[in-house]
């Protein structure tokens, strides 16, 4: 398996979907990428030469925050709403959606599993 920023890609893939293994590579930028070197897209990673996969793994360092650093970056973001006691600081602190989606209904990835609240059971007879 070729390795390109610090991350190990698919060699039976082609090379536009590959990159798409390191984080903060997504389609468009892999289409960048793959046009800035030079390289067809739909070429496997396996058939690609030691000099390409370096140019690839060159181009990808000096122009984009990639893996580590991307997930740091990120971090920090969130940290810094946070710190400022903003709304979508509370809601990040708090484990609630950010973005305005509702949260009667809906958002369990955010909250978690169902949380069953005992009800009081009514007693007949009493008036």
């Amino acid at each position: 398996m070729p390795r390109i920023a610090g991350t190990d890609i698919p060699d039976n893939k082609p090379i536009r979907i590959s990159l798409r293994y390191i984080f903060g590579v997504g389609p468009a930028n892999s289409e960048l990428v793959l046009k800035e070197a030079g390289i067809d897209g739909q070429r496997r990673a396996k058939e690609l030469t030691e000099d390409e996969l370096a140019q690839l793994a060159g181009i990808i360092d000096n122009n984009y925050i990639v893996e580590g650093a991307l997930r740091r970056q990120i971090g920090q973001n969130i940290q810094r709403l946070r710190d400022i006691r903003c709304y979508r600081g509370d809601r990040h602190r708090r484990g609630l959606p950010c973005r305005g989606q509702r949260t009667k209904t809906n958002a369990r990835t955010r909250k978690g599993r169902r949380k069953t609240v005992a009800t009081k059971k009514g007693v007949k007879g009493m008036k």
